[in-house]
């Protein structure tokens, strides 16, 4: 059986057991809990009535959180020399194609997000069991693949998330840090519910959202009004 330290304990005594919280109220009281100490990063999990085996069923997509994450992204451009000084300029921390492709291969992953040129994804393709499993595989759909890269580093750069619903049906994302204060995590938490929200699947039947939860990185979870949290984003 898993064990709880001190803290986590004494946060989980100040959540109402089986209550769900309107937005602000979660995040006024995720802000009032024990802290770590350290900047914890503040995460949403929501569970979607969708079944990812049907492929018109997974949940996908990118979202600009109004205040980022609270973190520095590091960013890998993948491309051809013509597009090389694009990428520096917008502030991309690794420029190239051949020899990052040589790197990756031999294990190197200090970067957080590829953005790669259409012209290097036969080549790059090439590496899908490795970047695959990460969730770091360039992709259209996400704007990962562009050849507006400069604009694609500067919207990640600023804050823009990729997700993606897992095999069970949930998304995670990391949606900030303890130290934003509450209107930035509520904005944040907004924007995202909002995107989601958009992307229901057509085929999706019965409820779409089942659960909502919000938690920092060492705390237990509140779980969000479901029709609260949806009203709030219209």
């Amino acid at each position: 059986m898993k064990r709880h330290s001190r803290r986590y304990n004494e946060a989980s005594k100040l959540i109402e057991p089986g209550k769900e919280y309107a937005l602000e109220d979660a995040v006024t009281l995720l802000k009032k809990l024990p802290k770590a100490k350290f900047d914890e990063s503040i995460e949403v999990s929501v569970r979607l009535g969708v079944d990812p085996r049907h492929a018109d069923q997974v949940v996908r997509g990118t979202v600009a959180l109004p205040h980022g994450i609270g973190k520095s992204v590091r960013v890998l451009v993948m491309c051809k020399s013509n597009k090389e000084n694009e990428a520096r300029e917008a502030g991309a921390d690794h420029v190239g194609f051949e020899e990052y492709l040589k790197k990756i291969n031999e294990g190197w992953f200090d970067f957080d997000v590829i953005i790669a040129t259409p012209d290097v994804m036969g080549e790059l393709g090439k590496l899908g069991k490795t970047l695959g499993p990460r969730g770091l595989m360039p992709n259209p759909k996400s704007g990962t693949v562009t050849q507006d890269v400069g604009q694609a580093v500067k919207e990640v750069k600023a804050g823009k998330i990729e997700f993606r619903v897992d095999k069970s049906g949930i998304l995670h994302v990391n949606i900030g840090k303890s130290s934003f204060n509450e209107t930035q995590l509520t904005e944040n938490i907004r924007s995202f519910i909002d995107t989601v929200a958009r992307l229901k699947p057509a085929s999706a039947k019965g409820q779409y959202f089942r659960s909502i939860t919000v938690s920092s990185t060492m705390g237990p979870g509140i779980h969000l009004d479901r029709n609260v949290a949806l009203s709030e984003t219209k």
